[in-house]
């Protein structure tokens, strides 16, 4: 996936000219690469535009017009994006409850190696993820993941983990949605 470049993040006042059209066509796109699992996972898989997005919105939304700032922000949100044959997600553990959140925290403290995507061959592909993420006694509730599909399609994710168990089929627009990615679209 191509990352997004410097010269494709507008100055400020030009985003929020350019605001009201991007955001339906951004919010769509965004809609069709979230997954939901097990109730308490979400997947966000991203591509060049919803990265750029991202970026944009982070430079709006704290004034940012150092060219040190954005570079930053590009840096930071182009490692998600997965490299050729690569799909890369933002998962995030989503628990309202914060006594909850913080005992399931430390519960799947083993999550991230248990986790997949699994292709129409039934091969299980487990992601890459950030180790700094994973603490000595708990996870992050934000985890950065990249699938090594090698251009495949998932139909499916899940999780193994004994403590958390299950599976999600993917939908055909989520299918292609990600089919675009790996094509590079």
């Amino acid at each position: 996936m191509r990352p997004v470049r410097r010269d494709e993040i507008m100055p400020l006042d030009a985003y929020e000219r350019s605001r009201a059209q991007v955001r339906p066509a951004i919010i769509e796109a965004k809609e069709r690469r979230r997954i939901t699992l097990g109730g308490a996972l979400t997947f966000l898989f991203e591509n060049t535009a919803t990265i750029r997005y991202q970026v944009q919105e982070m430079v709006r939304a704290e004034k940012m017009t150092g060219e040190a700032e954005i570079g930053h922000e590009l840096e930071t949100y182009n490692e998600v994006l997965g490299g050729p044959g690569e799909l890369g997600a933002v998962l995030l553990i989503e628990l309202p409850e914060a006594a909850e959140r913080d005992r399931k925290l430390r519960e799947w403290l083993g999550l991230m190696p248990c986790l997949y995507a699994r292709l129409e061959d039934g091969t299980r592909v487990r992601p890459s993820f950030d180790p700094r993420q994973v603490g000595e006694d708990r996870l992050s509730a934000v985890q950065y993941l990249k699938f090594d599909v090698g251009g495949k399609v998932p139909v499916a994710l899940g999780a193994d983990l004994p403590a958390l168990t299950a599976e999600q089929p993917l939908s055909a627009d989520q299918r292609a949605a990600l089919r675009d990615d790996l094509a590079g679209g």
